[in-house]
C-alpha cells in the first residue's frame, strides 16, 4: 500500500478568527503503482490534500500513512525521499546557471560521487524526454515546456516512489501539454511509479488516470474509474465541474446516430468509435 488516509480533517488557522475547515473526514487508500487523478473546483481541497502526502501539512485530526510512515513523525527525511511533489509552474523555481546544476541540486546532501550524480541526472533528464544536449544550457534559454520538464527532472533525480503533480500542464500550449502528459504516462509505465495528478482539465485526467477522485467542499464526492465518474455529467455540473468536451460531443452525436457509443471520454476513443461505426455502416 502506498497511501492510506484515515479520517483526515484539516482546519486552517485553527483557533483564530480566520479558522476554516479545508478537509473533513477523508478516508482514502491508493495502492502502489496506480495512476490517480484528483479533480475539483477551486477551493475544493485538492491542494490541501496533496500537501499532506509528504508532511508539508499535518492533520488536525486523523492520520496519513505513506508506505507505513506516519506524516506526523518528527523525522520526515525518508518520507520526503519517497514522495516527490511538483507544484504549479515549477519552472519558476529554476535558479542555477545550467540545467545540470539545477537538476543535480537536490543531490548535494547525499554522499555520491560525481559519476553517480551524473548518472542520476542523466536518468532524470531522459525520463522527461530530454537529452544531454541541454545539460550545459541555461534553463532560462529553454522553451516553456522544456523548462517545466527540467523542473520535474529535479524532483525525479531523487528517485521518488510516489510522484504528485499539481496542474502540470497549466499555462502550456497544446503541444507542450501533450509532451508533458506523454512523458508522465511513460514514467508510470516504465518506472511503475505511483502517480497522483491534480488537474482542472478533465481531458488530461481522462487521458491518463485509471482512477478519478472528485473533491467537493473538502470531502470526497466521487471515487471510481474515469468511465464511472465522467458518465455522471449531471452531478459533476452540479458541483461546478464537467465531463471532457469530447464526451458532450459524442452524446450529441448519439442523438443523431443511435448506434454509436456516447460514453466516450478521450479523443483517441472517439476516433476509434467513429471509425468503427463508419466501418459498420459500410458493411450494412
Amino acid at each position: 500500500m502506498s497511501i492510506v488516509i484515515d479520517n483526515l480533517s484539516y482546519v486552517y488557522m485553527q483557533g483564530s478568527p480566520f479558522e476554516k475547515v479545508d478537509l473533513s473526514n477523508i478516508n482514502l487508500e491508493i495502492d502502489s503503482g496506480y495512476f490517480v487523478g484528483i479533480i475539483g473546483h477551486t477551493g475544493s481541497g485538492k491542494s490541501t490534500l496533496i500537501q499532506h502526502f509528504n508532511g508539508l501539512l499535518k492533520p488536525t485530526s486523523g492520520r496519513v500513512l505513506i508506505n507505513g510512515i506516519d506524516t506526523r513523525s518528527k523525522d520526515l527525511k525518508e518520507l520526503r525521499r519517497i514522495v516527490g511533489i511538483v507544484f504549479q509552474y515549477p519552472e519558476h523555481q529554476l535558479f542555477e546557471e545550467t540545467v545540470y546544476k539545477d537538476v543535480a541540486f537536490g543531490l548535494q546532501r547525499f554522499d555520491l560521487s560525481e559519476e553517480q550524480k551524473y548518472n542520476r541526472v542523466m536518468d532524470a533528464i531522459k525520463s522527461v524526454g530530454l537529452d544531454e544536449t541541454v545539460l550545459e544550457k541555461s534553463p532560462f534559454e529553454l522553451s516553456g515546456g522544456q523548462k517545466r520538464r527540467v523542473a520535474i527532472a529535479g524532483v525525479l533525480v531523487m528517485n521518488p516512489e510516489i510522484l504528485i503533480l499539481d496542474e502540470p500542464t497549466a499555462g502550456l500550449d497544446p503541444s507542450g501539454r501533450n509532451e508533458i502528459l506523454s512523458f508522465i504516462q511513460q514514467l508510470h509505465k516504465n518506472r511503475g511509479m505511483t502517480i497522483v495528478l491534480v488537474s482542472h482539465s478533465m481531458e488530461d485526467v481522462a487521458r491518463t488516470a485509471g482512477r478519478v477522485i472528485v473533491m467537493n467542499k473538502g470531502t470526497i464526492e466521487m471515487d471510481g474509474k474515469p468511465s464511472e465518474i465522467f458518465a455522471n455529467t449531471q452531478r459533476l455540473e452540479e458541483i461546478g465541474l464537467s465531463a471532457p468536451q469530447i464526451t458532450y460531443l459524442m452524446k450529441k452525436l448519439k442523438t443523431y446516430i443511435p448506434g454509436i457509443n456516447g460514453n466516450i471520454f478521450t479523443v483517441e476513443e472517439a476516433k476509434k468509435e467513429i471509425l468503427k461505426y463508419l466501418g459498420r455502416s459500410k458493411n450494412d
